[in-house]
């Protein structure tokens, strides 16, 4: 599954300006969804559904890189994000 946008149109300079996380998606034994971003450290979440664990995956993912740009360690030219489900 990839939740992306569509880059159709753009030059190719400018669809280098996103930034692609891939979120790994499993199920565990007991029934729950695993989803986590391996470029973000830290960045792994529980879900009781497969679209759960995306969610929170992704409004984790989020919050890593609001408070890296705060600190100023993230890159100054991160201008769009693009979640990808592998």
């Amino acid at each position: 599954m990839i939740e992306t946008i569509n880059v159709t149109g753009l030059k190719q300079e400018q669809i280098d300006q996103f930034s692609n996380f891939i979120i790994e998606i499993e199920q565990e034994e007991d029934g729950r969804w695993i989803a986590e971003i391996p470029s973000l450290a830290g960045v792994l979440v529980y879900g009781n559904t497969k679209k759960e664990a995306i969610k929170n995956v992704k409004a984790l993912a989020l919050r890593v890189i609001a408070d890296s740009i705060k600190q100023g360690e993230f890159y100054d030219s991160l201008t769009n994000i693009v979640f990808i489900a592998a």
